[in-house]
């Protein structure tokens, strides 16, 4: 069968397909541009891929080798309404669904059981920390993580295996759409109001994963926020646990968090001990952008969300007291609109603000574009004085090597993707 993946490039598509590639199919795709997802992709053997998504291209691709099914992630039909792949797959009786059905199918097909992680923070290392645990363990595991991995492919389907370690994410409600083993929902704030205009929506549908799932994993202030009464398929743990911060040596409160979740949730399936499970936990590598050392006191991190970006300012605290920079790149300007009133405090008590422009994709284009002077005038007076604007150029890369240079940590909380402050980063030498 030969499965075409557009938006290949993607942090969620490129590890589907080359999980489909390792599984057997023929697999190509295509993207808007070059980035580095893809040469990653190429290097692990997923070669067949477009630059460019035209109605043209995918005909010529069909020609060559005739499309079974036609795999887009949920920003395509966001952006173009009648996106070009779209078109031809309705001319030619091409099978075309978003990613989670494809999925779906490929979990019943190979009988794997979802270990999932929701939340609106902390999924990414969440998923890395359990699928890192998991093979020390030797527990046999799948498994898709959309970030690049030091212990692992990004995407990975092992023949045989019982279990597969997914992000489940609540983006276009895609979660919905399994129906887990165990879940462990990582933290629950409200996000993506273009898909839920309200908290109260965006709380229900984590209530009906909840329903959906056998078993679930899930912190004590959630359950308040839910307003749930847990049943005795809901393990519930306490954030304010001491034994996170006594057991778990992990750089950052979040990631200990998170590395205390998994090891209840591993505890559950394997019936491992808890306290083996924390000793593999402590030895985690750690994930690609997240709090990722790029340089001597250079580190970029993938926080876009209030709480994610507490979380992350928090880590580099607890390494460089006192001496925080960072250098703020918001993912997209609609979350920016709608994080206005959180803006104006969330970076007190950092030594230095640079805001670069925002990175932007699925935009609402009724909403003003926010510039970073924009930004800059949203934040509380205290925070303004030590805030300067910036762009991706040579008088950016000048601030950041003074700052390392002089002793300060400097935190890029960026979009990433092709042309974020992440990408320049890491063309830059330091």
């Amino acid at each position: 069968m030969h499965i075409f993946f557009s938006g290949i490039g993607g942090a969620g598509i490129g590890p589907m397909a080359l999980i489909a590639h390792q599984a057997g199919y023929d697999v190509s795709g295509s993207d808007k541009q070059e980035g580095s997802y893809l040469r990653y992709l190429k290097e692990h053997g997923v070669t067949d891929i477009h630059i460019g998504q035209s109605y043209d291209q995918i005909a010529e691709a069909h020609a060559v080798a005739p499309i079974d099914w036609f795999v887009y992630t949920s920003a395509l039909p966001m952006e173009q309404p009648d996106a070009p792949e779209l078109r031809f797959c309705a001319d030619h009786n091409i099978k075309a669904t978003k990613r989670d059905e494809f999925l779906s199918q490929f979990l019943a097909d190979n009988k794997l059981k979802m270990i999932a992680v929701a939340g609106t923070h902390g999924k990414t290392t969440t998923t890395a920390m359990a699928t890192w645990t998991a093979q020390q363990i030797g527990l046999p595991e799948s498994h898709l993580v959309p970030a690049k991995l030091s212990f692992a492919d990004m995407g990975t389907f092992t023949p045989g295996s019982e279990y597969f370690i997914y992000e489940a994410d609540e983006f276009d409600r895609n979660f919905l759409s399994y129906h887990p083993y165990v879940s462990l929902i990582t933290g629950i704030d409200w996000d993506h109001p273009d898909i839920y205009p309200t908290r109260e929506e965006y709380n229900e549908a984590f209530r009906t994963f909840l329903g959906q799932s056998e078993r679930t994993i899930l912190w004590q202030a959630d359950v308040a926020r839910l307003g749930i009464t847990p049943n005795d398929s809901q393990h519930i743990i306490d954030e304010d646990d001491p034994a996170i911060n006594e057991q778990l040596h992990l750089a950052g409160l979040v990631n200990r968090q998170n590395a205390w979740q998994v090891a209840h949730a591993l505890h559950m399936v394997t019936d491992k001990p808890l306290d083996e499970l924390i000793g593999h936990l402590n030895q985690f590598p750690g994930v690609a952008r997240r709090f990722e050392k790029i340089a001597d006191n250079i580190y970029t991190d993938y926080a876009h969300t209030p709480p994610k970006i507490r979380g992350a300012l928090q880590n580099a605290g607890e390494v460089a007291p006192g001496r925080v920079v960072v250098v703020y790149e918001g993912l997209h300007n609609t979350r920016q609109h709608f994080i206005k009133d959180e803006l104006k405090t969330l970076f007190e008590g950092v030594k230095h603000l640079y805001i670069v422009p925002s990175y932007l994709a699925r935009e609402d284009k009724n909403l003003p574009l926010l510039s970073p002077a924009d930004l800059k005038n949203l934040m509380n007076e205290t925070v303004r004085a030590y805030t300067d604007t910036a762009e991706l150029n040579d008088a950016l890369k000048d601030m950041i090597a003074t700052h390392a240079q002089a002793g300060d940590l400097v935190l890029c909380i960026s979009a990433g993707g092709g042309g974020s402050l992440d990408e320049w980063l890491r063309k830059q030498t330091f």
